[in-house]
């Protein structure tokens, strides 16, 4: 799915110009993303399009479409042109479309965003926001176990309502979280003038003038500090200088081995990738004649990626994300950095 989506990301970011129009942008981007799917987009039991769902009085009102699963709709997909900006009335249109069907899940989308909802708060009422939202431009953002839960092979409905929830406190918790961040409120700065006991005994509005840009700036700061910290640890070779260098290129332990600066700087990438959910102590190197390999805990049971380097300037990694090992060739090591979400859910896997 990873390298579908990909080429579909691609192609939208070098061509969303030219596509104006709803009908277009369903042909080029839409339809594609349902086959990113596993989706049957010429079964017409399987993907409907223009599917009639009556609202109240009104009669003929269509969905752009409906997946369908043993004939009863399970998704129902509105459709704006790409150029569009994805707004509450369109919310409110699907909303209805949704509440007259039986349909679990409803998405909105402009063939960039897609924003899935579902009826958590009430039964048979489409929430007001998405538990999950994507944009196909920033592929590394996207949620990609979770977006698979959508797919055709995938595909359970109870399975993913359990997520649901937890999808959408997450990320009304991360965008609270961001704008304390940003602009922290009186809540906050109260909180810390509490904890801290500093600037007398009594909250004014002198106390929270004052304390409110010390509360950015300490948040400021211990970000900045908790990110090199992590950059630090994850770049720290245990090799130095000339000599580091020098015996990259050496055959080791005279096994006919060689590692080479390549692979120290990919597994320093994979480390730096993996220090957002584990210690970067864990994630280690392993190398042999043909791959050098990236484990985490030492255990070959374990493998993150691994690394064919020694092919005569061909690079190619080896991810570990599905059942079995995909090969992906790179330009140069730095391309690993795409690759952030796949290694991030290879290693949650073996944490979990």
């Amino acid at each position: 799915m990873n390298d579908a989506l990909k080429k579909l990301s691609d192609r939208i970011a070098a061509t969303k110009d030219i596509v104006s129009t709803e009908e277009a942008t369903k042909t080029a981007f839409i339809m594609p993303f349902l086959q990113v799917l596993g989706y049957d987009i010429f079964n017409p039991l399987e993907v409907v399009p223009e599917y009639i769902s009556d609202v109240g009085i009104k009669k003929g009102e269509k969905v752009d479409y409906a997946i369908c699963r043993d004939g009863v709709p399970a998704i129902l997909i509105e459709c704006k042109p790409c150029n569009a900006e994805l707004s509450l009335d369109n919310e409110g249109q699907l909303l209805r479309y949704y509440h007259v069907s039986k349909a679990e899940f409803g998405v909105l989308t402009n063939g960039i965003v897609y924003k899935f909802y579902t009826d958590l708060e009430e039964k048979n009422k489409m929430d007001i926001k998405p538990f999950l939202e994507i944009n196909l431009l920033e592929f590394d953002k996207i949620r990609i176990p979770e977006l698979e839960k959508f797919c055709k092979v995938n595909f359970d409905a109870e399975n993913i309502r359990k997520t649901a929830d937890t999808l959408k406190c997450a990320n009304a918790v991360k965008s609270a979280v961001a704008e304390e961040f940003e602009q922290p409120t009186e809540e906050l700065v109260r909180a810390i003038f509490r904890r801290t006991g500093c600037c007398g005994s009594v909250f004014t509005a002198k106390v929270k003038d004052k304390l409110t840009p010390l509360v950015k700036a300490a948040i400021d700061a211990t970000i900045n500090e908790k990110v090199k910290a992590n950059l630090s640890s994850a770049l720290n070779v245990t090799v130095k200088g000339s000599e580091a260098i020098a015996a990259a290129h050496e055959p080791q332990n005279d096994s006919g081995i060689v590692t080479t600066a390549e692979e120290i700087d990919a597994h320093n990438i994979i480390r730096a990738i993996g220090s957002e959910i584990t210690s970067v102590n864990r994630i280690g190197r392993r190398d042999a004649k043909t791959y050098c390999a990236i484990l985490l805990d030492d255990n070959n049971r374990k493998p993150i990626a691994r690394l064919y380097f020694n092919n005569l300037g061909k690079l190619q990694i080896g991810l570990f994300d599905s059942d079995s090992e995909e090969k992906v060739s790179l330009t140069n090591v730095s391309d690993i950095f795409g690759l952030r979400l796949r290694l991030l859910a290879t290693i949650k896997k073996y944490i979990e």
